[in-house]
Formats: structure tokens, sequence, C-alpha cells
């Protein structure tokens, strides 16, 4: 009596289409191309990516950052927008990487799936390179995940990482901001990426009642606009200011992220009004029934990097980042600490 051996089994049976990968990565390189800059020496394709950082800098330190999405994913997948999100991940980033006043050099992206569907995936690539390409940084590799069971159909997740370099003596510690010091305050685009899984309750309790549109923009574009990548311009301010420190408005929203780069002793006083109200941030406040100190820890609040300077030097250094296309506010003075919090708005 004879059996029959079982059937052979591929890759593909398994849940991974090696060609469908293949296609992506066709579809990525010219992507990628657009963002190529001085320093790379090889990017998509290799085993590893090259960099030289670039020889103008004479005592070059390397600054590095890391994160994702988070649950805007979740709208993405929802709302089929799958455009902008990539232009978040870039931006959470290389705007963390900015703060210690560094010039984003690379970046490197990370992308999983259970299955992988080839213009989904490059539609969110194709905002990773523009990300990049509006903040001067290099697109110069990444990892595409397919793992058959890990993930529900339609859903991925996203991950990225930046490296930056910076003069050392020009390296941004907030070890000088002093009392007197003026706060400016640079607007954000909108919620950016950090307070969704609050954003999703609102938009629950909704439940079919949201406005039509939000500060001018249709409901989901305002909810799904990307965060502002402020590198450019902040960097041009950068090289014609004394800027003395620099904070990007991610979770944990003003109260949480000023307080990182003030030295110890140091308060920040945020003046309420000093910037404006947009009807997303009403809308969520209302949907959600918080107070005004709970929305300033939850999200920017309108507030998307924040820019300490000395007083003398805060007018000139505003019509910089005003001239380079930035809203920029007076929002607030450094005071002494004292038994007060660190950042207080009234």
């Amino acid at each position: 009596m004879t059996t029959s051996s079982p059937s052979p089994l591929s890759y593909k049976d398994a849940g991974v289409d090696i060609d469908a990968g293949d296609a992506l990565v066709e579809r990525i390189k010219p992507l990628a191309k657009k963002t190529m800059r001085e320093g790379v020496l090889a990017g998509i394709g290799g085993f590893g990516a090259l960099f030289e950082v670039p020889k103008r800098y004479k005592e070059p330190v390397l600054v590095s950052g890391t994160d994702g999405v988070g649950t805007k994913l979740k709208l993405a997948f929802e709302w089929n927008m799958h455009d902008t999100v990539g232009i978040d991940l870039v931006a959470m980033s290389v705007n963390d990487v900015l703060v210690q006043g560094a010039e984003p050099l690379f970046f490197l992206d990370y992308f999983a799936c259970g299955k992988l569907d080839v213009d989904t995936a490059a539609s969110v690539v194709g905002g990773i390179a523009k990300g990049c390409e509006l903040s001067g940084c290099a697109l110069i590799g990444g990892e595409t995940a397919e793992m058959p069971g890990m993930y529900p159909a339609g859903e991925y997740d996203l991950a990225g990482f930046a490296v930056g370099a910076v003069e050392k003596s020009k390296i941004l510690t907030g070890k000088d901001v002093k009392a007197g010091d003026v706060v400016l305050g640079l607007a954000s685009s909108g919620v950016h990426s950090n307070g969704f899984s609050l954003v999703r309750k609102c938009i629950e309790r909704a439940a079919g009642n949201a406005p039509a549109t939000l500060d001018g923009k249709p409901f989901k574009q305002a909810l799904m606009e990307p965060t502002r990548l402020y590198v450019k311009n902040v960097l041009a301010a950068l090289a014609a200011h004394p800027i003395k420190a620099l904070a990007h408005i991610t979770g944990g929203g003003l109260l949480e992220n000023i307080p990182r780069v003030l030295p110890e002793g140091t308060a920040a006083h945020l003046k309420k009004g000093s910037w404006p109200r947009t009807e997303l941030f009403a809308w969520l406040q209302k949907t959600a029934g918080i107070d005004d100190f709970e929305m300033n820890r939850t999200f920017n609040n309108g507030i998307g990097m924040v820019v300490v300077v000395d007083a003398a030097n805060a007018q000139a250094t505003a019509k910089t980042l005003r001239d380079a296309g930035e809203q920029v506010y007076e929002i607030g003075v450094i005071a002494a600490k004292g038994d007060g919090a660190a950042v207080t708005v009234g």
C-alpha cells in the first residue's frame, strides 16, 4: 500500500508574497530617489544603507530619534486615507531631532502587515518620501514585513528612525534659558499624531453628528491633516538667531513637553488666548467634556513647536520664522519656578 506525499507548500501558500514585496520595492525606488542628498553613499537595495556625514561639519554629533504614528492609523484604516500617515511618521522623528539643533540627515522606515497590499503600502511610503523631501532628509532604507496572522486584514503598523547631525558647540540643551526669556509658539497643522485614542472616542461619541467641516476643511481631512514639518524653517532661524531652546509638542501636550527643555528652577508662564483657538480643538474639548488643563496635557492645542529666545531677539526671530511661512505667536515668558508648576496657562 502506497501513500501519497503531501502537495508542496510555497512561501506564498503560507501567506507571504515575495513578488508583491519586489513590486513594492520597485514602486518605492523613484520616490526615495527624490529624497537623495549629500552624504548618501548607498541607499535602498543593499543590506545596509551607507551615509557619510557632510564634511562641512567640524565636530559632528549624531542625534537620533524614533517614533510611530499611534492610533491615528486606526482612522487611516477605517477611512481608507493612507497618503498622509507617512508624513506623520517622518515628522514625529525629525521634529524631535530638530529640538537638539540638529539637521536631519537620513530616515529609515518599518512597515509591517499581515498581507501586503502594494497600492496601500506604496501610498504610505509615498507619504514617507514626501515628508523626507520636505525636511531635507534622505530616505535611504527600511523594512517591509509581511507576517500572516499577526495583523487583521487591511491593517498595518509603522515605525520610523531618523538620524541628524549638529556641531558639538551648537547643541541646544536649554541650559541658558533664564527668567525674562520669551516663549514663541509655532502653529500646529491640527492634532498631529498624538491623542488619537481620545480623538477616536470623540468621534464615537459624536455618533454621526460630527460637523461637516472644521477650520474650512472636511471633517475627516481636518483630523487626518499630517504633522507639520518645522525642520527647514527652524534651521533657517537657528542659523540667523541665538535660539536658546526648542520643544516639540507631542504626547503630554504643552504641560509636559516644555519642562523637558527648561533648566531646574525655571518655569514657563503661558498666556491663555495668546494664540488662536481653532474649531478643531474647540470641538474636541466640547465633545470630550474636558477642562483646559486636560486639553493642554493631551493635545498640542494649536502649538506644535515652542521656541525660547532672549527677549531682545524675540521680534527678529519671529519675523524670520513668519517670513519662512510659519504662524508665530508670542505665547508666554520664562520665570523663576518657586513652588509652582513648571508650566502654567492663564
